[in-house]
């Protein structure tokens, strides 16, 4: 989170010369009798099936033919790459049309075997036709066609895309996969792991009959299934020739629910942080004036005395800063109307300015005691965790999520759990990292088997992982980010209902760690997960408009509005969202609680 008192810098903006494609002008011979159109659903008609797309989307209106079109806006570091793989034959050639509008618009083929190809046009402002030919190498049977605009250059369009000539062979589809057996069980997850398949590029996962997920590896989580409850699960593999017979069924037996430290929160619930402790543009909001729309408060925030003393402090808020600052009487006060009315109240350890490493069990110790302290001191609900900077990092030895040995890890996890056993089942434990610290770690983790990465990377999924089964809430910080690899393989990036629906979708289906598919981060149950969005642009970086928070919640509720990113299943009972702060909606006129009250009523 942002701590008011120090301006977040604005990454430096991306200079670059754009590089002129050459133009590329030999137009193909004439279609051969053999020759077909391989790109499939090359005019969008189907929406973006076939096609992976950073920051895609089909529209109405402008098209160039039937009914639909490619729009898409580059932003940030992304260009918006829409991109299919096509199967060919060796040894032949192609040719690559379609018709783009927009500044800046590319239309290529990569992984040619040859020489990689592309046509561009700078200013478009009506229809206009690329066309591009490549022949293929000696061993190519596969080639990715793609289109892309230019940073920072405003939405391109893109429609009848076409690749013509010989059709690549696709052979027989696989053999049915053997060895489906059931691994870990939850009350809400089946764990499944299956043999290999000779020549199968991926595999469709089977739930009583209903396909719910496709994957690349020989392992996969079913998520959002009911406790105690029987299901029946088959596996097929699939190339490009099709889809092999369904495997030999297991069944597997959820378990019973458990409350998981849900402590008696509505079934949507609205998450702010509250400048309880400095004042900043935002201006000072008195517990006492926080609308009933906020469902759990966290007071930002508690610091340590030092970075490795785990000794936290809360000072609220001195006049001298916060001229309209009640007194602590009026705040306590406030805060057990705020319970009494069914409220949660959280103190928030960390923050932009607040590192805490405890580095010793004498750090542990104290960390545990200072903030029991705190928690007595204001009558409060239970503790968020908002490390950030250098809080978590991971030594290099430390490789396995599952078993972490970096004294910080230890240290927290341990404290965590100490004051969850003291204040017993209804302690509120929340978390809120930012992305690098959890998403990130579906490609790398720690310092990586070979060194050289970032320590910090995923140090938040052995603390999450350890205290799953005790936690209330994780609202990951879905802004102040750099782009996220999501589950599609493909980066992310802020500004989008996008963004948050893929970086949700990892938390509820759960991914592999470093890429490793024996090593599979578990799905938190849909209740546990609650969506971190800044308040306002003033807030933080990766503001959505309340438009796109909509999107968001239809796509990961209803599974409706999604856009571009597959998801892998549908969340009714998504906890809710998140935001920075407070404070900041309330100078923003309460947009973002009026958009969540306007959903969820």
């Amino acid at each position: 989170m942002d701590r008011p008192r120090r301006t977040r810098s604005v990454l430096a903006a991306l200079t670059a010369a754009l590089l002129a494609v050459p133009g590329l002008t030999a137009l193909s011979s004439p279609a051969q009798a053999a020759d077909a159109d391989l790109a499939r659903n090359g005019g969008f008609e189907s929406g973006l099936d076939g096609w992976s797309c950073t920051a895609g989307t089909t529209v109405g209106s402008p098209v160039h033919s039937g009914s639909a079109a490619l729009q898409a806006t580059p932003a940030g570091s992304d260009n918006a790459q829409c991109a299919q793989t096509v199967t060919v034959q060796p040894n032949s050639q192609y040719t690559l049309s379609g018709y783009v509008r927009g500044s800046y618009v590319y239309l290529g083929a990569s992984g040619t075997g040859t020489t990689d190809v592309s046509t561009w046009t700078q200013s478009a402002p009506d229809w206009q036709k690329l066309t591009t030919t490549f022949t293929t190498g000696a061993a190519t049977t596969k080639v990715t066609v793609y289109t892309h605009g230019w940073y920072g250059t405003g939405a391109y369009y893109a429609d009848d895309v076409s690749l013509v000539g010989p059709g690549g062979s696709t052979g027989q589809p696989p053999a049915a996969p053997g060895g489906l057996r059931a691994g870990s069980v939850t009350s809400s997850t089946v764990a499944l792991s299956w043999t290999a398949v000779t020549g199968a590029t991926s595999y469709a996962v089977y739930r009583d009959g209903a396909k719910v997920q496709t994957v690349s590896g020989t392992s996969a989580t079913v998520t959002g299934l009911s406790p105690s409850t029987a299901y029946s699960f088959q596996v097929t593999a699939v190339n490009d020739a099709g889809e092999s017979a369904k495997s030999a069924a297991v069944t597997a037996t959820t378990t019973a629910g458990s409350s998981g430290g849900t402590s008696d929160l509505p079934t949507h619930a609205l998450v702010g942080y509250l400048h309880a402790s400095f004042a900043n543009g935002s201006g000072y909001t008195r517990m006492a004036d926080v609308p009933d729309s906020w469902d759990v408060i966290d007071l930002a925030f508690g610091e340590p005395t030092s970075a490795t003393s785990g000794d936290i402090r809360f000072t609220r808020c001195p006049v001298t800063e916060c001229p309209n600052v009640e007194s602590d009487a009026d705040f306590k006060a406030a805060i057990k109307a705020k319970q009494a009315a069914g409220k949660k109240v959280l103190i928030s350890i960390g923050g932009q300015n607040g590192q805490v490493q405890l580095t010793t069990t004498a750090a542990r110790d104290a960390f545990v005691s200072s903030v029991s302290n705190i928690i007595d001191t204001y009558g409060l609900d239970g503790l968020d965790i908002d490390f950030e900077g250098h809080s978590l990092s991971l030594n290099a030895d430390d490789t396995d999520f599952k078993n972490p040995k970096t004294p910080v890890i230890v240290n927290l996890i341990s404290a965590l759990k100490t004051l969850k056993a003291k204040y017993g089942s209804k302690f509120v434990l929340t978390m809120a990292p930012e992305t690098f610290f959890v998403q990130m770690g579906y490609q790398f983790y720690g310092t990586g088997k070979f060194g050289g990465q970032d320590p910090r990377c995923g140090a938040y999924l052995p603390v999450v992982y350890a205290l799953r089964d005790d936690l209330t809430l994780l609202h990951v910080q879905d802004y102040n980010s750099g782009p996220i690899m999501g589950l599609d393989n493909q980066y992310h990036s802020m500004g989008g209902a996008d963004f948050h629906i893929a970086m949700t979708d990892m938390l509820l289906t759960g991914f592999p760690v470093a890429g490793d598919a024996n090593n599979v981060f578990p799905p938190l149950r849909p209740d546990q997960v609650a969506i971190g969005m800044p308040a306002s642009t003033n807030a933080g970086n990766g503001y959505v408009t309340p438009a796109e928070v909509t999107k968001t919640l239809d796509c990961l509720t209803k599974k409706s509005n999604c856009g571009s990113y597959p998801t892998h299943g549908t969340w009714p009972a998504l906890r809710g969202l998140m935001t920075w702060s407070v404070n900041w909606d309330r100078y923003s006129n309460w947009e973002f609680q009026h958009t969540f009250d306007g959903y969820f009523g």
